[in-house]
């Protein structure tokens, strides 16, 4: 299952996999640099996890939740276009796992963030 977050962000809570929505690739444009952080990195809830860059501007993206990376996307590497062409699934970012299992209860459900995009008016 999947959780959001407001900032749209995604993260498989069974797998710890995290990336950002369809509708954050949508809204980016085309992907042409992921800057993933080195596997080990801790972050917090919040923190900036990495930075895309895009044909329009780069875009910091946060981390849904606490933990250690322990996984990074390789592919983004040498084909950064994976994000806009399956960003919740092939193009996922990285892999963290979680220090604090309770924040996924912060997280917004799918149900729950389609609605916060329509009360956005996107």
């Amino acid at each position: 299952m999947k959780k959001y977050t407001k900032s749209h962000e995604w993260i498989d809570t069974d797998t710890g996999y995290v990336g950002i929505t369809n509708h954050a690739q949508e809204e980016l444009g085309d992907i042409v640099y992921v800057d993933l952080p080195e596997v080990g990195k801790e972050v917090k809830k919040g923190d900036v996890l990495l930075s895309i860059e895009s044909v329009k501007a780069a875009s910091d993206i946060y981390a849904p939740v606490s933990g250690k990376v322990v996984e990074i996307n390789s592919e983004l590497d040498a084909s950064p276009e994976l994000v806009n062409e399956d960003a919740e699934g092939k193009g996922w970012l990285v892999k963290i796992e979680l220090s604090n299992p309770e924040e996924l209860n912060e997280l917004l459900t799918e149900e729950e963030y389609k609605q916060f995009l329509e009360s956005e008016g996107e």
